[in-house]
């Protein structure tokens, strides 16, 4: 998608005061706002600014599916020693608040949302299309809206800064309530639902943008999150009637030959191009097939085997499930693009292999143009099945549930199921469609105030698992520099 092959937009603020005219003179390597955003194309340069904190390490080109590692689906791999120890503490519940890992989910969404004030802030005054301003203006708040998702799900109370922040505010913010930043959520969310398009309607280098339908589905997620099901089932109708549906094929929702397909929602974009260093922010290729290839092997470019699946992962496989050999690589599963796996390839005998790209369309480590999937219709359906379910509408609840069953093979869910077991066949079967690509989490901590997950983590031997670990501990320099901040309980 090359609207987000860009430059980072910079913005500073410029103030006066000095007494010396040679330092009056304006930067020339910077965008000053007070004269920035003035016609159309500053309007798309600004929201593609938007999207590309998303790509970042810091959250879904890492750290987004390194949370299926602590929820109990794989374990971290990579090189052992020092490699990925952040990770290692997240996933034993050892987590405290100089925990990298942990500083990166807190940064990362900020960017994001500073870029999306500024839109918001600045596109209303510009004199240009109607229907492209709704769109950029839909955009940005549908993005806000994801970055303090993250957020709230992650760490509750966090700062919220609705407006680009200048000398004259508050610049040491405290935490605000969970609630209201779910207020702002909802309501950015029912915005961008006014204001984006449908999908088909973009086209070209356009095509994989927010849409109508990915910020419908996305607030039937935050519903969901919320407990509110009442709201999540029209939400989900909605979607449908939108006109997604499921991929034939299991496999090609992680494909680089089918991005942005029929079942796709939303997923975070990339392009494949090395113009940018692979750690840098602005880096345009994936991270998922170098870092859970096979490690030391020459199954993808990269092969680092991060996030390899656990022994009880892979035995909660239903017989005949086809997503199986579509997800993982095990002792005698079909060959990868001509390579043979073999268990000693990894410290679990299993490796991730739905995000994998063969070498011969990505021949480096950092060259893979694989998208993330971060909303698709699959979810959509579970979601609907699992909201009806809690309404009490169980059998009506198996028709959604059935759809993402069948296209795995499976027969249809056993009937006259209780409401209770209906729930435990649901989220088992959001676990195994939605395996790696982070979702886990979110449901584990979501379900009974996280008491699921809780239970969840210590029946597979995380025994100190306890309610502190719902949330992450707020990063220490943040606090540390941030004497407003307050620490989340246990930390």
């Amino acid at each position: 998608m090359k609207f987000l092959q860009f430059v980072m937009l910079a913005v500073v603020v410029i103030t006066s005061g000095s007494c010396k005219k040679y330092l009056d003179k304006a930067p020339l390597d910077t965008v000053n706002t007070s004269n920035y955003f003035q016609t159309a194309d500053d309007a798309i340069n600004a929201v593609n600014a938007c999207y590309q904190p998303m790509q970042r390490p810091k959250l879904y080109n890492m750290r987004m599916w390194t949370s299926d590692i602590y929820a109990g689906n794989s374990v971290t791999g990579a090189g052992g020693g020092t490699d990925g120890i952040e990770t290692v503490e997240e996933a034993n519940f050892t987590t405290d608040a100089s925990n990298a890992g942990v500083l990166d989910l807190y940064r990362g969404p900020y960017p994001g949302i500073l870029y999306c004030n500024l839109v918001i802030q600045h596109v209303p005054g510009i004199n240009m299309d109607t229907v492209l301003r709704n769109r950029i203006l839909g955009e940005a708040r549908f993005l806000r809206a994801n970055y303090y998702f993250i957020l709230a799900r992650f760490f509750g109370d966090v700062p919220l800064i609705t407006k680009p922040q200048t000398p004259a505010d508050n610049l040491y913010p405290s935490r605000t309530p969970k609630a209201q930043i779910y207020q702002l959520i909802v309501q950015d969310l029912q915005a961008a639902i006014n204001l984006l398009p449908l999908r088909e309607t973009y086209s070209g280098a356009d095509i994989g943008r927010a849409s109508k339908g990915a910020a419908v589905g996305t607030l039937a997620k935050v519903y969901l999150t919320l407990g509110q099901y009442a709201n999540v089932v029209p939400l989900c109708q909605q979607v449908t009637a939108l006109g997604y549906s499921l991929n034939a094929n299991y496999a090609d929702n992680f494909n680089t030959a089918t991005k942005n397909s029929k079942e796709s929602l939303f997923e975070i974009q990339y392009s494949g191009n090395t113009l940018y260093g692979f750690w840098d922010d602005q880096n345009q290729a994936s991270w998922t097939s170098p870092y859970m290839g096979p490690r030391n092997t020459t199954f993808v470019g990269g092969s680092w085997g991060w996030n390899q699946p656990t022994q009880e992962f892979v035995n909660s496989y239903e017989t005949g499930d086809l997503r199986k050999d579509l997800t993982i690589l095990y002792q005698g599963c079909p060959n990868f693009n001509g390579n043979v796996y073999s268990s000693s390839y990894s410290t679990t005998g299993y490796n991730v292999r739905k995000f994998l790209v063969p070498t011969t369309v990505a021949s480096q480590y950092n060259n893979s143009a694989e998208d993330f999937p971060a909303l698709r219709y699959a979810d959509v359906l579970l979601m609907q099945a699992e909201a009806m379910n809690e309404l009490g509408q169980t059998a009506q609840a198996a028709a959604p549930l059935n759809l993402v069953r069948e296209r795995a093979g499976l027969p249809d869910i056993q009937t006259g199921l209780s409401q209770a077991d209906f729930r435990t066949a649901v989220l088992h079967e959001r676990r195994m469609e939605l395996a790696f690509e982070g979702q886990r989490w979110f449901d584990l901590i979501r379900i009974n105030n996280g008491q699921y997950g809780i239970s969840f983590l210590q029946s597979i031997g995380h025994t100190n698992v306890s309610a502190k670990n719902l949330l992450m501990p707020i990063p220490l320099v943040e606090i540390q520099a941030n004497s407003n901040l307050t620490q989340n309980p246990g930390y």
